[in-house]
């Protein structure tokens, strides 16, 4: 079993599961299908959880298990998943257990792949392709009384919902901000003007990488009264759009919204337009990063591209630890904080839906915080105020 992509005739790709026939797997496949064109979602997410429900399926072929029922011997399934590793060819390879033997999957990942399993499963019970008592094998009753209250809702009766039985403690780790010194060094690394966009795009505006390859030209409102485009938002602007693209660029987010940016962005743009036009003319595609320095010439660029860039960046400048375009956008996020932008405000410039989705976005700077603790009035300037 492995996960294998597909074309439809209007050039919309999805992933599906295929078996060692070469025969695609129906079941799974009704899944994906209506993942991908029932919920719109993204191309990557199909292939993430084609690999889920071909792990699943690979397991229950090799125990003799049968697919429909075998979810009620998860937890053995879990253990598989920790020390059975996949080949460079994409084979299942070898179960490594015993004294000594390293795990090949941690906890968040093996949690991961538990929830695309979950959901091919409760797929498949409201398809009728398995039985119904699967569904508290894998779930158990919960009411939100067990939730935050931001995450309640605005109802005030009692609502309830399936938590997942099988789940591994992950352990804590938060994602770092990048640095306005390790900013500044990818920035003065860059050998064009395209890369410097780039490097702002993700550091300056707080865009993920797949919007930033999602952009098109007309995306892009830089006049200061953009009336003129007949678009009635003010000053320098970008509108990020959700759209299929045939570089593979996805935004996360469903919904579009108006992201200001600032002068130095502008400039760049501009640095950008000149450098473009001075390689391609009036030629290339209609999207704003295009393949400049290697073949095919005028080809979108991809988000991988950018991951790939950031990454020899950071070697070019010689920064120490992990560098990535999502540490960036944390970095946008924080630094809008310390500058004192509200929650909601943070909210809207990253595109999320409510505030509380910015919160895990937001790390004070150090000076913030000391500031933070020299703001709290001493124990002598209380007293001395309660004697007035």
């Amino acid at each position: 079993m492995r996960a294998f992509p597909v074309r439809m005739p209007s050039g919309t790709r999805y992933w599906t599961v295929i078996d060692d026939r070469m025969e695609v797997v129906c079941p799974a496949d009704r899944w994906l299908r209506h993942l991908r064109f029932g919920q719109n979602r993204a191309e990557l997410t199909t292939k993430a959880y084609a690999g889920d429900a071909a792990l699943y399926l690979s397991w229950c072929l090799r125990t003799g298990r049968r697919w429909q029922e075998a979810a009620q011997d998860l937890g053995l399934f879990m253990v598989w998943l920790k020390y059975t590793p996949i080949e460079p060819d994409g084979s299942i390879g070898t179960v490594r257990m015993g004294p000594g033997a390293e795990p090949v999957r941690g906890e968040r990942r093996i949690n991961r792949i538990l929830t695309g399993v979950r959901g091919f499963l409760a797929h498949a019970i409201r398809d009728g392709a398995a039985p119904d008592w699967v569904l508290g094998v894998i779930y158990e009753l919960a009411d939100t009384r067990s939730l935050p209250q931001e995450a309640r809702g605005e109802g005030t009766g009692l609502a309830y919902r399936l938590k997942a039985r099988h789940r591994l403690q992950e352990p804590v780790s938060e994602v770092d901000r990048t640095s306005d010194e390790q900013v500044v060094a990818m920035f003065r690394a860059c050998r064009n003007a395209r890369d410097r966009l780039i490097v702002l795009l993700l550091a300056r505006v707080g865009l993920r990488r797949g919007q930033v390859a999602g952009l098109r030209r007309e995306d892009c409102h830089l006049l200061m009264d953009s009336r003129v485009l007949g678009c009635a938002s003010e000053g320098a602007h970008l509108h990020v759009v959700r759209r299929e693209n045939s570089n593979g660029a996805w935004s996360k987010s469903r919904r579009r919204w108006v992201q200001p940016v600032d002068f130095l962005v502008v400039q760049a743009f501009d640095q950008y337009g000149a450098e473009r036009h001075e390689r391609l003319g009036a030629g290339g595609s209609d999207f704003l990063l295009v393949n400049l320095f290697r073949a095919p010439l005028g080809s979108p660029v991809t988000p991988g591209a950018i991951g790939d860039l950031v990454e020899a960046l950071a070697r070019r400048a010689g920064l120490e630890g992990p560098v990535a375009p999502h540490r960036m956008r944390h970095g946008f996020a924080s630094n809008v904080a310390d500058a004192g932008g509200t929650l909601d405000e943070i909210q809207a410039l990253l595109g999320q839906n409510h505030p509380a989705s910015a919160q895990p976005y937001l790390h004070p700077a150090p000076t913030r915080l000391r500031e933070a603790v020299e703001r709290v009035a001493s124990p002598r300037e209380l007293t001395a105020e309660g004697t007035r």
